[in-house]
């Protein structure tokens, strides 16, 4: 936050909290020349009011949330970044990158979330490793890890957390977002490419040819592709989309079935990422699709991202 706003926001909280102390002080006096409990000399639809005053109770809640507002402003960082408050609180250490940067901080932030990430580390990060390492401080394989099911729940448990966001509470993902439940994978299936996955990230790039196709070429290949998935099309179409394929087959190969060392998608099934419609299909062709998926391995460690690749195996093995 810049310093003007910085100084905008608190110019008006002052004055909004100084204002409601003044207002409060100006109507809690009597200034009608009306003693206390007597009628005023005015009356509405033939009612006349009393010069009441504000009830004590309610007067002194009042100034009591008045005061509480000017301690809370200076004592927390409620309204600027700018000024983190005289404790010096903050909501989360944004600098952080790492789990070794937060473990650096553990006895000098004043970040309630890092204080609470630092001490569940500390009371977790020892069953993390019982689960994930086997007698000899070697990772367990995802078969072993995949049959035991207490370390299936803390993935399950780790995935939720962290991975639900994008690919679902039950991993099936969405449109753009890949299904981890199924045995389709762009990047391979087995525990290195799942775990280097969640480690690294992906970065999927597949370019726009609406510039080289053009609108008819678009429209064939499009064709080509939901033959080769089993689709009923056009066969004229479909063998002028076969011809135009050859730019695809450098990803996609010869035969469309992809390949996990580029993350090209197999066509010739029925999953499609970006939807399964000719339209979907066309759009993917013509403008191109960017899919990002962010690492992990300096946000949770090893350890976490071993047993969250555990649980995603696991799942792929049941269907």
């Amino acid at each position: 936050m810049t310093v003007f706003w910085t100084i905008w926001i608190t110019v008006i909280t002052l004055i909004v909290i100084i204002g409601c102390a003044v207002l409060l002080r100006a109507t809690s006096k009597n200034n009608t020349g009306v003693e206390e409990g007597q009628p005023m000399p005015h009356s509405f639809d033939g009612i006349q009011e009393l010069n009441n005053p504000l009830p004590k109770w309610w007067v002194g809640l009042f100034w009591f949330t008045i005061i509480v507002g000017l301690l809370y402003s200076l004592a927390f960082p409620s309204y600027t970044a700018n000024w983190n408050g005289l404790l010096d609180w903050t909501s989360s250490e944004q600098s952080v990158m790492s789990p070794e940067e937060s473990e650096a901080l553990a006895e000098t932030s004043h970040s309630q979330y890092q204080r609470e990430m630092n001490a569940a580390e500390k009371k977790f990060g020892s069953v993390f490793k019982q689960l994930a390492y086997d007698e000899n401080g070697v990772y367990k394989d995802f078969t072993l890890i995949a049959k035991d099911p207490e370390a299936v729940k803390v993935g399950q448990r780790l995935f939720l957390q962290n991975c639900a966001q994008c690919h679902g509470s039950d991993a099936r993902g969405s449109k753009g977002f890949p299904n981890l439940a199924d045995n389709d994978w762009l990047y391979g299936g087995d525990a290195i490419s799942i775990k280097q996955s969640i480690m690294q990230g992906r970065k999927g790039v597949m370019p726009a040819w609406k510039d080289v196709l053009g609108e008819q070429g678009i429209k064939e290949v499009a064709t080509y592709a939901l033959n080769l998935s089993g689709r009923r099309v056009n066969s004229v179409e479909a063998s002028a989309g076969e011809e135009r394929f050859v730019i695809c087959a450098a990803c996609h190969g010869a035969d469309g079935k992809g390949s996990h060392l580029l993350g090209a998608p197999n066509l010739t099934d029925t999953t499609w990422l970006y939807g399964a419609s000719r339209k979907a299909v066309e759009d993917s062709i013509r403008n191109g699709r960017n899919g990002v998926m962010p690492a992990w391995a300096d946000v949770l460690g090893e350890d976490k991202v071993h047993l969250i690749g555990a649980f995603v195996y696991s799942l792929s093995q049941q269907e």
